[in-house]
């Protein structure tokens, strides 16, 4: 069983740490079973970094959303504990922004008008200010030019993006985002992306949930990674890379050639696979420079189409964790 790795905080079982030093989202053996025995989430140890943008990481169906509810107090969790801002969750909950499994609007509303709807349900926000707030918040996800339009005529980003707005109608330090890009064409994922980038550079600390590696290591600063409801894995983007050795890849129509020159160099980890066109080695990096590796094949008259250093990326780290994958692309 792969070991999980903790960037900070305290021992699993301690209570979680309080106060405005506090990470911006602590669990310690979170658990939520349900009835029949199944075991949705299991003794969660989490650690989110203020000021982070944090991906939560895993397939469908691997406790995300599950344990997103029960940190938002939406479901009680079996066992463990949690802590939201370093406060009790009563008084943490007015301080959190949270989109959870997509947006819902009046169709025939504006924009505008959806989001005053949307705040006058909520019995802590100040009658008073809303024209101002509402006002702020289509201008920071870029839709002020459409706060007349009828929600149903929103593109599928923009109808993203107003249910970021609903999120931050008030003052938040800490925004949960479940699966912010799902079902989003090329350029609504880019769009919400830059959105979430831009927020967190505000000081806002944004918790992603996503199914999709790419999208992740684009945008986040740490991540976790879960599988069947267990971490496997949490820490800073750089660090959860760093565990996979950098690797060499040569495009060759002569790989038997390659591994042999390879082999020769004492270059550890090699393998043949299929490209378009031929065939590609591949070999762990080591200490070795590519442009040595490089003239030595040429130097046996190994035909080189291409050479590249590959650095390991988050779908080689979960693949090198749990021995599956999941969606890159989505």
């Amino acid at each position: 069983m792969t070991t999980v790795t903790h960037e900070a905080g305290a021992p699993s079982g301690a209570a979680p740490p309080s106060g405005p030093a506090a990470p911006a989202i602590v669990t310690r053996g979170l658990t939520k079973r349900f009835r029949g025995g199944q075991v949705a989430v299991d003794t969660l140890d989490l650690s989110v970094p203020r000021g982070s943008v944090f991906g939560f990481l895993g397939p469908n169906g691997s406790g995300k959303t599950t344990t997103i509810r029960m940190l938002l107090g939406l479901v009680a969790p079996t066992s463990g504990e949690h802590a939201l801002l370093g406060l009790p969750l009563a008084a943490a909950l007015p301080r959190v922004g949270a989109l959870v499994e997509g947006p819902a609007f009046y169709p025939y509303l504006s924009g505008e008008a959806n989001l005053r709807r949307f705040d006058a349900a909520d019995p802590t926000a100040p009658a008073a200010t809303v024209r101002r707030r509402v006002g702020e918040a289509l201008d920071r996800v870029g839709l002020t030019a459409a706060a007349g339009k009828r929600y149903r005529n929103y593109s599928l980003g923009m109808r993203q993006r107003l249910a970021i707005a609903a999120a931050l109608l008030g003052p938040r330090e800490l925004l949960v985002l479940d699966e912010p890009t799902n079902g989003l064409d090329p350029q609504g994922t880019r769009e919400v992306r830059a959105l979430v980038k831009e927020i967190a550079a505000d000081g806002t600390t944004v918790f992603v949930s996503s199914h999709l590696l790419a999208e992740v290591e684009q945008m986040c600063t740490h991540a976790a990674v879960m599988r069947a409801g267990k971490l496997v894995a949490q820490g800073t983007i750089a660090s959860l890379s760093g565990g996979q050795p950098v690797r060499v890849r040569i495009e060759t129509p002569d790989a038997a050639a390659a591994v042999r020159v390879l082999a020769a160099l004492g270059l550890a980890g090699v393998h043949i696979g299929a490209v378009e066109g031929g065939t590609e080695v591949t070999a762990e990096l080591g200490g070795h420079a590519p442009e040595r590796i490089n003239a030595a094949l040429v130097g046996a008259d190994v035909p080189v189409r291409g050479l590249a250093v590959v650095r390991p990326s988050l779908e080689d780290v979960f693949v090198g964790l749990t021995g599956e994958g999941f969606d890159v692309d989505g």
